[in-house]
């Protein structure tokens, strides 16, 4: 039986409850590949790309709480990892990067795929970041790397050079400058003062109009968030990362806010004379109320996220719904129930537009539509990834979040790419539950494509092999031309914007999967049926109309200009985008009072 510096590291590994690592392999973590031919406590799952094991890890932590684990080899594979690693980083997820490196004799020599990585690290992993230099050290390096990502909500990285993966580990010695560190770590629930709790309660129970704004930090407290939001009367609106916070079949849940989100979203922040704030970092000032207009509280786990994106009266640091059971007893239960009969109205009327609006025509497919009819469909307690580009607008308006159902995207980096990972992640930590992506086709030729090899590897081992894969198929980088039309005032650049047509769907059957070609409106229902029926993953190949507008819930001069201009300077898709645009602009502002 070896007992290999990489042995041990499996070893660590296994005691802090790692059961699978995320990789691909390379000559810079020989070492520890061959540890893990010899053990089978920690499986290595793998993927076709550095950058997938990291977006998996990331989604490992999202749908666990647990700190998720990806692996590469020194040089390019290290490089790889980086962004999937800022997607946890700028998400708060809890990753542990391990990496190989050149040997340490050759380190500074120039050496063959040798890269400075504590600098390459040094951002992304900067609450910690060390290189393995002496096998006596390896406990302590892997403990810290683990209990940080923990408790700082973030990403470290373990740099181990080839040649110390393949010596004899050895327990710190009892001597001076050694390091004995120990397993686990338990997330503290943190509450506010008593003090602190009243002075919040006494601000919201003196507003007549409180809006509550929940974010992903407010995840797990739904029965916090609805009651507290009973005894206000209050409108809730929902950060994208705090989608699953709250079912959407509640009719004072307003739904997203900001450039993806509703309308009733933006009318509940502009009306509000009070906003509780839960959980959410959410960047955008202009969708919240003028500063000054309302009152505001604040509950946040990060003391630095407190006051940050809103002048709060009262910011109290605390888990969120630990901190909502200290503070409904204080709160008074509002008698007058107008505000939240008229938030409700708001939610009712857009529901019922949005609902309109899925019905008009398009060519071929309004993607609205594809995603309205979706909701019947989708099992419950199924785990959602959406990607960036306007798949996210159609994932944050349309799709109908119940109890027991989880969904994620890259949040803050809100890069392309995830969504096919994401819910590789999800059958990997929950293999009994079904899962579904929904991207583009342009993060679908990034990188998805590829993944959909790595399914096909795995998927026949899952408890439910149900994974279904939307692709938005309409041949053209939907989002960023849309944000030139509307930001800049540009029409579409072809030579950027045009992607190459492809067909999924033979793909998908091409490698023992499921395609389901969906290329007209009356299929699209029968197609969801056979996607949730099948005995294996599917991926939805559906022709989708890109002149569709992913629009604002509320225009601007500024916006209503550059799409004109857009017009005027010869968009080639200005036909049927100024009839699509025109009417929603005209019916998106329509609410009754």
């Amino acid at each position: 039986m070896t007992n290999t510096v990489s042995d041990y590291i499996l070893k660590r590994l296994h005691e802090w409850g790692v059961r699978q690592v995320y990789g691909f392999p390379g000559d810079g973590i020989n070492g520890l590949l061959g540890a893990w031919e010899r053990q089978k406590d920690v499986r290595f799952i793998q993927v076709r790309h550095e950058e997938m094991a990291a977006f998996m890890a990331s989604a490992h932590s999202k749908w666990t709480g647990e700190v998720g684990v990806c692996a590469a080899t020194s040089g390019p594979g290290a490089i790889h990892l980086l962004n999937g690693l800022y997607d946890a980083k700028m998400d708060n997820q809890s990753v542990v990067a391990i990496v190989g490196q050149s040997a340490r004799q050759a380190l500074g020599g120039f050496f063959q795929q040798e890269v400075d990585l504590q600098s390459l690290f040094k951002d992304v992993a900067h609450e910690y970041v060390q290189t393995l230099v002496e096998p006596s050290g390896t406990r302590h390096i892997i403990d810290e790397a683990f209990r940080i990502a923990a408790s700082r909500r973030t990403v470290t990285a373990i740099i181990v050079p080839n040649d110390i993966q393949l010596l004899e580990f050895q327990e710190p010695t009892r001597s001076h400058n050694s390091i004995h560190s120990g397993l686990g770590y338990t997330r503290p629930v943190v509450t506010p003062s008593q003090f602190d709790l009243q002075r919040a309660a006494d601000v919201l129970n003196r507003g007549s109009k409180v809006a509550m704004l929940v974010g992903a930090g407010s995840l797990g407290a739904e029965p916090e968030l609805t009651e507290t939001a009973d005894i206000l009367g209050a409108g809730v609106a929902k950060a994208l990362l705090g989608k699953a916070a709250l079912p959407d079949d509640l009719p004072y849940v307003t739904g997203c806010i900001g450039l993806i989100g509703t309308r009733p979203s933006w009318d509940l922040m502009q009306e509000c004379d009070t906003l509780l704030m839960v959980g959410t970092n959410f960047p955008y000032g202009e969708f919240l109320p003028a500063e000054g207009k309302a009152n505001g509280v604040q509950i946040d786990i990060e003391g630095r996220h407190l006051g940050l994106r809103y002048p709060t009266s009262v910011n109290l640091q605390g888990d969120s719904g630990a901190t909502l059971r200290a503070l409904m007893p204080m709160l008074e239960r509002k008698a007058d129930r107008k505000w939240r009969q008229k938030v409700e109205r708001w939610v009712g009327d857009w529901w019922n537009l949005i609902e309109k609006r899925t019905e008009t025509a398009a060519d071929p497919i309004n993607p609205e539509k594809l995603f309205w009819d979706l909701n019947p469909y989708i099992p419950d307690r199924t785990i959602v990834s959406a990607d960036a580009g306007t798949t996210a607008d159609w994932y944050a308006r349309f799709i109908k979040m119940r109890t027991g159902m989880m969904g994620s995207l890259s949040g803050n980096l809100a890069t392309m790419g995830p969504a096919v990972p994401y819910a590789i992640a999800a059958k990997f930590t929950h293999p009994g539950r079904v899962a579904l992506a929904v991207t583009g086709d342009g993060a679908m030729q990034m990188n998805g494509m590829n993944e959909l090899l790595t399914i096909a590897k795995y998927w026949r081992e899952w408890q439910d092999p149900r994974l279904v894969i939307l692709v938005l198929h309409n041949n053209d980088l939907n989002q960023v031309t849309w944000e030139q039309r509307v930001m800049v005032g540009n029409p579409k650049f072809e030579a950027s914007q045009d992607i190459p047509d492809m067909n999924y769907a033979t793909f998908a059957d091409s490698i023992g999967l499921r395609g389901i070609r969906v290329e007209k409106p009356d299929q699209i229902a029968r197609g969801w049926e056979l996607a949730f029926e099948a005995d294996r993953p599917v991926v939805v190949d559906a022709l989708s109309d890109p002149n569709v507008p992913p629009l604002p819930p509320h225009i601007n001069f500024e916006q209503a200009r550059n799409f004109t201009m857009a017009v005027v300077h010869g968009d080639s898709g200005r036909g049927a985008m100024i009839r699509e645009s025109i009417r929603d602009m005209v019916e998106a502002p329509l609410r009754r009072d």
